[in-house]
């Protein structure tokens, strides 16, 4: 789509669950379980105050303490002049484009049309900023350099996002991502990086998180996906940007007055996680392999590309769930319930995120499993060995 546009609501994709709806009886059954198939695990009280030491220091609206510190420790990590810590990434990432237009001159944007600001955010940054969105690409493609020469109009700042969450984690190779930014840099628009998963993108291009920020003006990065923490995101870049960034953090209620337990909780995350991408994303990848050829499963993207993935499930939304829940209760496994997205009557697809839980299974137990989610079948065997328990699995 080449002209500037603010997207319809038909745009949007067909989800045929609420995101946020409760399922009682599925959350009872979850809660009697001793393992789970999939990322660290249930979020417990008990295990996310422990990510808190006591000793920490707190911060006063933002400023000094833990807040102070976590905001150097991520901003040297990123290899950028200035970091800020901000409750959400939604609003982060609002503000990051409306400043990076505005200094160019520019109020539209250019993303791909299943990032996180344009499906998930009720057009925040058309509502709030009065930004105007450029979709580039198909849907169900990843962004591509390709697509983006098919834009032929002035754009203020353009996002990227490593991985492609919607479609199942998928990253462009090193040289296409160059691609990317040098098409931005050619007409002088900003690069943003919305980095929710940067840090699970490492692995695949085998480099540090500063050397793939180093390709962008502004980098976003989250504390509560893959490293676990509370909740809480950090923006870097130049120090003149995150300075705006504040002041429109402040007019947007983001400075609480005290934000010291999500940056406390965002800093055990960076310490205990972030050395373990790469074993989460060679079992992500063993566990695509023993995927592969299961009938009934299409694995998205195919080789896996970071420690997540997307499953395909030929099954019904109904047996999905009744199956999942005979697991729970007969094996005491937790699996997937509901889906991610469904996409047809016996077609639903599974968002799969590989973390400390699903290190405690063999790829083979993890076929077994899904095995029985798209087939009506006996019991399965249980997990082989003894695991360890949510609250164990939390203290490494």
């Amino acid at each position: 789509m080449n002209g500037p546009v603010t997207p319809s609501p038909r745009r949007r994709p067909r989800q045929s669950l609420q995101p946020f709806a409760r399922d009682l009886e599925a959350e009872s059954a979850m809660r009697s379980c001793t393992y789970f198939l999939a990322g660290h695990g249930p979020r417990l009280v008990s295990d996310l105050l422990t990510t808190i030491p006591s000793d920490t220091e707190i911060d006063y609206y933002g400023v000094g303490g833990i807040v102070h510190d976590l905001e150097v420790k991520v901003a040297e990590l990123l290899a950028k002049p200035a970091a800020l810590f901000l409750p959400s990434g939604t609003m982060a990432q609002q503000i990051v484009l409306r400043v990076l237009g505005e200094r160019r001159g520019s109020k539209t944007i250019a993303f791909h049309p299943a990032c996180h600001l344009d499906s998930h955010e009720e057009r925040g940054y058309q509502k709030l900023h009065g930004l105007f969105a450029v979709p580039v690409g198909p849907r169900n493609e990843p962004l591509s350099a390709a697509s983006l020469e098919q834009v032929h109009e002035p754009v203020g700042a353009l996002l990227i996002e490593l991985p492609q969450r919607d479609l199942g984690g998928v990253l462009p190779s090193w040289d296409e991502l160059n691609a990317q930014v040098n098409w931005a840099r050619e007409r002088g628009a900003g690069v943003h990086l919305d980095g929710a998963r940067l840090w699970e993108s490492t692995p695949f291009y085998k480099r540090s998180p500063a050397e793939i920020a180093a390709l962008f003006d502004t980098v976003y990065v989250s504390f509560y996906k893959g490293l676990g923490g509370i909740s809480g995101c950090c923006v870097v870049g130049e120090k003149d940007v995150v300075d705006e960034v504040s002041t429109w953090r402040t007019r947007h209620g983001g400075r609480l007055f005290g934000m010291w337990p999500y940056a406390a909780s965002a800093m055990t995350g960076l310490e205990r996680r972030l050395p373990l991408m790469p074993k989460y994303y060679r079992h992500a990848v063993a566990i695509g392999k023993a995927l592969h050829d299961l009938p009934g499963v299409e694995v998205l993207p195919y080789p896996v590309q970071s420690p997540m993935m997307h499953l395909r499930l030929s099954v019904g939304v109904k047996e999905l769930r009744e199956r999942a829940l005979g697991i729970a209760r007969e094996e005491k496994v937790w699996t997937f319930a509901r889906p991610f997205v469904s996409e047809g009557v016996s077609l639903q697809r599974i968002e799969f995120t590989v973390g400390d839980a699903t290190l405690d299974f063999t790829p083979a137990e993890v076929r077994a499993f899904v095995e029985r989610l798209v087939r009506e079948k006996k019991r399965v065997t249980k997990p082989a060995t003894k695991r360890a328990t949510p609250a164990k699995r939390s203290s490494r």
